[in-house]
């Protein structure tokens, strides 16, 4: 079955549930002013996030740790590829502090993969955990990790820093992954997923876009093949083409659509499901740990 969609042709326009009215609010204007006068960077503001002024004003911000020059080439990605650049460690000091200048209640990391590093990235990962909680005792954490090629041992690092929530992102469909995360794999995103629920974090989380060619029923599977993992929480999104470089959008979905999703995934014994044209990761992050 295919979805319920509007088919993106050359000459549609983005349909009216995908525009986003401009952030507002004293909350958000407060912490604009923090970002711009202390230089601080966040995925909210370089990746121009349409919750932005929703998720900061109920004191939610998103991280990105290990620079900004990704080893892979994932199709939907707007994040530079490339040979990254040096660590820095003070990178998670910095984060700490930007965390508490913006006087954040929940903040989720994230980050590039580095698969230059025989670490794959896992050791700035703690420490950059470790310099949060040392900075900002109230602060709760989720972390969007990479996959780390699925090695139990850099998983672990991240496992035993305990944060609130651990997010993976299958991103689409089976079918789709060879396309869509060209050095990612399937089973392998399922694999670490499980691995973390089974070490005893208590709330997973992942992420899909829509878009991209599915069809209704891969939907339904990617989702049961989630809960056969005990996964707790997913987001459901449109997929939106970052430049003409990169894979064209095939489907706008429609809000019935995605609220359809909503309902399936709560039948299907998710704890929370977010589904809906605007939803990225980090949408309503902060909800996700009741």
């Amino acid at each position: 079955m295919t979805p319920q969609v509007l088919e993106n042709k050359t000459t549609i326009k983005k349909p009216k549930w995908l525009r986003v009215k401009l952030p507002t609010g004293k909350k958000y204007t407060n912490l604009r002013k923090l970002v711009d006068r202390y230089d601080l960077h966040t995925i909210c503001t370089s990746g121009s996030c349409p919750n932005m002024g929703e998720c900061w004003s109920e004191g939610t911000a998103t991280f990105m740790i290990l620079g900004n020059i990704c080893t892979r080439s994932c199709g939907f990605c707007g994040v530079k590829t490339g040979r990254p650049e040096t660590l820095d460690w003070d990178e998670p000091e910095k984060v700490a502090r930007s965390i508490k200048l913006m006087d954040i209640k929940h903040a989720v990391l994230t980050s590039v993969d580095r698969d230059d590093l025989k670490d794959m990235g896992s050791i700035m990962w703690a420490e950059t955990v470790k310099a949060v909680r040392r900075m900002n005792k109230n602060t709760t954490l989720e972390t969007l990790i990479p996959d780390f090629q699925g090695i139990e041992k850099h998983l672990d690092r991240i496992i035993a820093v305990k944060p609130e929530v651990v997010s993976h992102n299958m991103e689409t469909v089976r079918r789709l992954t060879r396309e869509v995360r060209i050095q990612a794999k399937y089973d392998r995103s399922l694999a670490v997923l499980k691995y973390l629920k089974d070490q005893g974090i208590s709330r997973t989380k992942s992420g899909i876009m829509l878009g991209l060619g599915e069809k209704e029923e891969e939907v339904i599977q990617t989702l049961k093949d989630l809960r056969a993992v005990n996964l707790d929480i997913v987001t459901i999104g449109q997929y939106l083409q970052p430049s003409k470089q990169h894979l064209p959008v095939k489907q706008f979905i429609t809000p019935d659509q995605f609220k359809k999703y909503e309902e399936i995934g709560l039948d299907l014994g998710f704890r929370h499901v977010e589904s809906g044209a605007l939803v990225r990761s980090s949408y309503k992050a902060q909800k996700h740990l009741t």
